[in-house]
């Protein structure tokens, strides 16, 4: 097991991999990126993951290699890191010039893939759950920066997750300048009422997660009930069960909010449903 990096061309070990310190994507955060699991050695919805990092490339003006240079960078480092299962990040950045915020200054995208042995949250977070807190940071706003947009800046989410930890949390809920409930710092969040399954409309400002995406396309499959829209705090700290949603961390039961256990358990019965159907996706992927 082993961790190979792509830079621009070259497959290299992470000691020999180097980057100016000019990019633009060190000094402002000025990248688009995706991460990526594998499943039985197989890259889990690659497609939907190259077409998001296009979309949020586009809205940064930012102009990515060939989707076919990309693909082969992936899986290239992939068969030179030899492990039973990678976790891979891409990321493009605008590059390297004269210091200074014009985009002009810039000269090539720089294109980087990093394939590392995949590490999972612990079976324990899967049997038990984990614990969340609702955070004061807020979401940045739709106004400011396109929330569909992957990109490198991310110190909003950076300063989100640190309150939480503060707090005792695995993770951290954010809401968004209204007080709605937007999205975790690296993930979408999912809640139970009923026999309905609720998340977080996109209209609120959140990324608009894959696996989020593909665990309502197999909630649809379980003829779940299933309701997108704007929800208040409450409404995820007084639900039966709840869960995140990310692409490492797959479908991950909430076990507290705030300090507060929810009363159905992790995993609730609605997201032990789910937690099988995305098992056997990853296991057809």
């Amino acid at each position: 097991m082993s961790t190979r990096i792509y830079l621009n061309g070259s497959i290299t070990g992470p000691e020999e991999a180097k980057i100016s310190i000019f990019d633009r994507g060190f000094l402002y955060g000025d990248s688009v990126y995706e991460v990526i699991r594998t499943s039985h050695g197989r890259l889990v919805d690659l497609e939907r993951h190259l077409a998001r990092l296009y979309k949020s490339a586009a809205a940064l003006a930012l102009n990515p290699p060939a989707e076919s240079v990309l693909r082969a960078a992936i899986i290239d480092t992939l068969a030179a890191a030899e492990n039973s299962e990678s976790y891979v990040r891409l990321v493009v950045t605008r590059g390297s010039g004269e210091v200074g915020l014009d985009t002009a200054l810039a000269t090539e995208p720089t294109t980087l893939v990093i394939a590392k042995p995949l590490v999972l949250p612990t079976e324990a977070m899967y049997q038990n759950g984990v614990a969340v807190r609702l955070v004061n940071v807020q979401r940045t706003s739709a106004k400011a920066m396109d929330p569909s947009v992957k990109s490198g800046n991310y110190l909003n989410n950076i300063m989100a997750l640190s309150e939480a930890k503060r707090a005792g949390a695995y993770e951290a809920i954010m809401c968004d300048r209204d007080g709605l409930l937007a999205e975790g710092s690296s993930s979408n969040v999912f809640f139970v009422e009923g026999q309905r399954l609720l998340t977080p409309n996109l209209s609120v400002g959140l990324l608009a997660g894959i696996t989020r995406q593909r665990v309502l396309e197999l909630a649809e499959e379980l003829g779940m009930v299933v309701e997108q829209g704007r929800f208040g705090p409450d409404r995820l700290r007084d639900a039966p069960e709840a869960f995140l949603t990310s692409s490492i961390r797959g479908v991950l039961p909430i076990a507290e909010v705030d300090g507060v256990a929810l009363p159905a358990g992790a995993p609730g019965p609605l997201c032990t449903q789910v937690m099988k159907a995305y098992a056997a996706f990853l296991d057809q992927a």
